[in-house]
């Protein structure tokens, strides 16, 4: 037990720093911020968009192949453990704490916006309307599910299955061993909480402003970004207070 709340504590100390030096970054040198994140994010895009096209084909496959064949009727507990939470229970959740804010906002904005202005095709065209549903389905067809399935999938078998703790580092012992105890894990693990740190700032962000427009539109108000900060720390405090 002392182990596992040295990692879990090493996790958390590594994660806060990286994270609070790119927010010192971010709120002393906004504009620089912006643009060079802005191009690490172009430059990721351009150069393995084929990589991410061709992961998320092969998990979503992969994923039906779980669920079709003899691995998918394994419990994801104990033998005779049972679900706490009735289907359209899960199936609530997954929507509203899963793909809520980014569902309400993206689910319109996205297809007008590729619509206007599409990848290839010229804008406004009957091309860049088929393009503008193909990347919408991209986005919010099966293809996120099978990636959130085949995290989800790996973390439940390891912790309730195995007895793990609730880290993405140990769902990859069986290919690293003994090593995601120790610093490996601590990188695999510093990493996953930043990359979910960064998601999930996205979409509070998004569904702050997204807040701050009703309210302004509703009871007129103010959109700027003090009212916007304090319907973040309002969110923030009721998202903890939930988990």
């Amino acid at each position: 037990m002392r182990e596992k709340r040295k990692q879990f504590s090493n996790v958390f100390t590594y994660a806060s720093i990286v994270v609070g030096i790119l927010v010192f970054l971010g709120s002393v040198f906004p504009d620089q911020f912006g643009k060079t994140s802005g191009a690490v994010g172009t430059w990721v895009t351009d150069t393995f968009g084929w990589y991410y096209m061709t992961l998320f084909t092969l998990i979503l496959f992969f994923c039906i192949f779980l669920g079709f064949s003899p691995i998918g009727k394994l419990k994801l507990g104990k033998p005779n453990d049972k679900p706490e939470f009735r289907t359209i229970s899960w199936l609530t959740m997954l929507f509203s704490a899963g793909m809520g804010i980014g569902l309400v906002f993206y689910g319109s904005s996205e297809p007008i916006s590729h619509y206007l202005a599409p990848p290839t095709a010229d804008p406004e065209t009957k091309a860049a309307l088929a393009e503008a549903m193909r990347s919408t389905f991209l986005h919010y067809g099966f293809h996120p599910w099978a990636v959130y399935g085949i995290v989800a999938l790996a973390l439940a078998y390891s912790q309730f299955r195995k007895g793990e703790v609730g880290l993405i580092s140990k769902t990859l012992r069986p290919i690293l061993g003994d090593k995601v105890d120790g610093p490996v894990g601590n990188v695999v693990d510093v990493l996953s909480v930043f990359a979910t740190i960064i998601g999930v700032a996205v979409s509070l962000g998004v569904g702050a402003m997204q807040i701050n427009g009703g309210l302004n539109y509703l009871f007129g108000i103010p959109s700027n970004q003090l009212v916007q900060g304090i319907i973040i720390a309002v969110v923030t405090v009721l998202f903890l207070y939930s988990a």
